[in-house]
Parts: C-alpha cells; sequence; structure tokens
C-alpha cells in the first residue's frame, strides 16, 4: 500500500513511524520547512521526503493520504487528493486503526489541553497503561508503533476530527463549543459545532459521551443528532440525577451507580472553567472505576498547564499571568473571570473573525488598562475605545510587558490573554508564552 505523509512535524513523523512499521511504501511531503531533528528521524527510517512543494503526481498516486492537522482542508491539494476519491485521513484516525486500547479523546473549544492533561494525570498516578497524544505531548500514532499501552488520552481539534471514518473512542469528551476557527468553517458556527460532534460518531451503546449540559449550541445540536452512545452530562448551573454537576461549595458525580463528592476548595486549578474541567474529568475517572480517595488526590495535586493561566512571577507587588493559550474569545472571558485584582491586558494577534462583545462586560469591570500586541490591532482599539480610556498599541513583546510594567501598581495583575492566534509575530502560542515569561524575568533583574 502507498502511504503519503502530507506535513512534516510531530504528527506526520508520528504517521511515518507507524506506516514504515506496517510495511507500507511511504512518501512525506511537506510544503514548508521540515525542522532538522524531524529529517534526521525521517532520513534513519528509510523514508523518501520532500519539502518546500508538494509533487503532486507523487502525492495522487498514494492509497492513502494521512494528513496533518496544521494543513487547510481548503487547500487545493486537498481538494485533487477528495477529487480522486483517495482516503484521507488524519494521524488520529490512522493510529487508532491499529490499537485495541481504549481511548479517551477529548474535544471542545477551550480546556483541552487542561482536561487531557488533567484525565491523564489521574489515569497515570493511578497506575493505568496510559499514553498522551493528539494535540498534546508525543506523536499518537509514533506511540502506537513503539509502545503497548492499554489506554490513551488524546487531545482532539476539530481539523482531526474532519478526518476521521472508523475513530471510535471509548469515552469522548466535548467540553464547550464558541465561535472559533470559523474561517475554516464557512463561517458558520454551526457547521463548526458539527464537526466537533465527528467525535460521537462512530460510539456505541458500549460507549461514553461527556458534555457540558450549560452549552446552548451543544444542545442544540444534541436535540438533531440520533446518537447511539451513553450521554453523560455535566452542568455548573443545574443539579443532576445523572451525571456530574457543581454547587458554589462543592462538585458532585452520579454516575453508573458510582458518587463522588469534593470541596471546590481543594482542587489544584483556580477559576469557574477550571471547576467545570474537573468535573469532566471526574465522570471519566468514575467511568473508569478510579476510586474516589485516588481521583480526590489527584485533582488536589495536578499542577497547571503551561500557558493557561500560569502564574509567571510577583514583581513589586504586581501579579504576571501567561494565558497564551488563549487564542480564542471565549477562552479570554474565562481568563478575566478568574481575574480578581485590577488588570492590565494584554490582547491581539491574528483575528479569526472574533465578536468581543462577549466579553465587554468583563472588560469594563475588571481591567483597568488594555495593552494590544499584534501587528494589527485596529480592530480591537476600535470595539474598546469607548469603554477604556488607556489603550496601548504595541508590536513586540518588550514593548507590551514595558508598557504593562510601567502602568501596574501594587495589587494589579498583568494578564497575557490574547484572544487572538499567534502567528502574526510568534511561531505559536508557546512561543508568545515563553517570550512574554522572559520578558517578565527581566523586570525582576
Amino acid at each position: 500500500m502507498k502511504v503519503v505523509i502530507l506535513g512534516g512535524g510531530e504528527s506526520g513523523v508520528g504517521a511515518a513511524f507507524l506506516a514504515k512499521k506496517k510495511g507500507f511504501d511511504v512518501f512525506l511531503s511537506d510544503m514548508g520547512t521540515i525542522r532538522d531533528n524531524y529529517k534526521n528521524e525521517l532520513t534513519d527510517l528509510g523514508v523518501e521526503f520532500e519539502e518546500g512543494q508538494h509533487t503532486e503526481e507523487r502525492i495522487l498516486s498514494a492509497d492513502w493520504v494521512i494528513k496533518s492537522p496544521g494543513i487547510p482542508k481548503k487547500a487545493d491539494i486537498v481538494f485533487k487528493i477528495k477529487n480522486q476519491g483517495i482516503r484521507l485521513s488524519s494521524e488520529i484516525e490512522f493510529a487508532s486503526e491499529f490499537t485495541d486500547a481504549k481511548i479517551v479523546a477529548i474535544t471542545g473549544s477551550n480546556g483541552k489541553t487542561t482536561t487531557t492533561s488533567l484525565i491523564y494525570h489521574i489515569l497515570k498516578e493511578d497506575g493505568f497503561n496510559v499514553g498522551l497524544g493528539g494535540n498534546i505531548g508525543k506523536s499518537f500514532a509514533k506511540q502506537v508503533a513503539e509502545e503497548n499501552f492499554d489506554y490513551y488520552v488524546l487531545e482532539v481539534s476539530s481539523f482531526q476530527l474532519d478526518d476521521i471514518q472508523t475513530f471510535r473512542p471509548y469515552i469522548s469528551l466535548l467540553l464547550n463549543l464558541s465561535k472559533d476557527h470559523l474561517d475554516q468553517y464557512n463561517y458558520d458556527y454551526e457547521e463548526y459545532a458539527l464537526a466537533k460532534f465527528r467525535i460521537t460518531e462512530n460510539q456505541d451503546q458500549q460507549n461514553f459521551f461527556i458534555y457540558n449540559k450549560d452549552d446552548e449550541m451543544s444542545q442544540k445540536i444534541l436535540e438533531k443528532l440520533d446518537l447511539k452512545v451513553n450521554k453523560v452530562p455535566f452542568s455548573m448551573s443545574e443539579k443532576l440525577d445523572y451525571g456530574a454537576y457543581a454547587t458554589d461549595s462543592n462538585i458532585f458525580v452520579n454516575v453508573e451507580e458510582q458518587h463522588f463528592e469534593m470541596k471546590i476548595e481543594e482542587l489544584s486549578l483556580m477559576g469557574k472553567h477550571n471547576v467545570a474541567n474537573s468535573l469532566a474529568a471526574s465522570i471519566a475517572g468514575k467511568l473508569l472505576n478510579i476510586s474516589n480517595e485516588s481521583i480526590r488526590n489527584f485533582l488536589m495535586t495536578f499542577q497547571a498547564v503551561e500557558h493557561r493561566l500560569e502564574n509567571v512571577a510577583e514583581v513589586h507587588g504586581v501579579r504576571y499571568i501567561n494565558d497564551s493559550k488563549a487564542t480564542n474569545v471565549n477562552a479570554t472571558y474565562f481568563a478575566l473571570e478568574s481575574m480578581k485584582q485590577p488588570t492590565i491586558w494584554i490582547v491581539g494577534g491574528k483575528d479569526k473573525g472574533n465578536d468581543y462583545t462577549e466579553i465587554e462586560e468583563l472588560v469594563k469591570k475588571k481591567v483597568k488598562a488594555i495593552v494590544c500586541l499584534g501587528i494589527d490591532n485596529q480592530k480591537i482599539i476600535d470595539f474598546f475605545k469607548n469603554d477604556k480610556e488607556q489603550i496601548y498599541d504595541t508590536s513586540s513583546m518588550e514593548d507590551a510587558v514595558k508598557i504593562c510594567s510601567q502602568l501596574a501598581e501594587e495589587g494589579d495583575t498583568v494578564l497575557l490573554s490574547p484572544c487572538c492566534a499567534s502567528f502574526d509575530l510568534f511561531n505559536g502560542y508557546e512561543d508568545r508564552g515563553n517570550k512574554f515569561k522572559a520578558e517578565v524575568l527581566k523586570l525582576i533583574k
């Protein structure tokens, strides 16, 4: 079988490992530049590859094309592959066909990485033979090729779910929906939501689907779909006899005749959104028969994910928080909601069709100054200019942090929570967050 892999990053090279192990004829093509470490891995594997181009003749001769989630589904080469009737899959789909492990798959607009890491932490600490993959950690396909895990916890994006055929998690989670990546879904929120719901597409009565009962779009889609899977809701606003819910002081889980309860003040993660993430993770834990004592202990000891409401430092009585992973408005909503002190907010980047109305009231209430960080900040400035007198326009992290340090007074918080993608000035949200931390640490010296 001829397998062509589009994209020479972590997922693409991982897929090459697995394809090679299965004895397939493998070729990898990347329109950009492949990093040296990945080139070395491909060379050691004996996998032929190209960079800086897509040789259509070779790609369109494939039996199976594995596409990186970073390649837009509207790309010309993707259109031609589909037109030829060639099977097109994500790395997630490809790898899942070669493992019998039980998969816990997490998607949603916000909280994916935190909840994925939290569930992995719970399972690993409880002694499960478990791998972590998807959009986080090591390539899922490479792990299937090299490891022998009984369970996988996978963070899964809508782009990966676009390219599934048989992918069937034992437990799927849809944490929430907000208007993200709409440029890839014809600016149609429901089309994007349906892409997320594909995580349930192949599930049956032996499987579980954990979803947010408070999420309006999720409820709307659920009414339209005839799902065969066992549905398990969680709520922050409603007491549920089956599923999980939170009060002002406690979380409660009732599933499959199992019960769990814990005080919110004992959770290691801060913010209302992380209570919801902890609810979802607790349901998964109980469905996998993990003891109450273990779940409670692991929820108390879990460390926050880097670049997600990460405490960087306190300098001259001012807290600096790195929330660079907040690449959409809804993620920033949760960040602003959890702020207790007057906040200087760093926002901006590559706009994805953002509507800032959702956070306008929170900005009025909690933000004392806005520092824009991006190549083109005009949309943000125009939206908030009537709400805030202090709005600053910057195009470098050095300038943004410098202005924040000048504005901030003892007891304030400086929050990097950009609402936008990072690719106008940075190589990714990690690069943006790391540069923020580096500039903050310079203030201490």
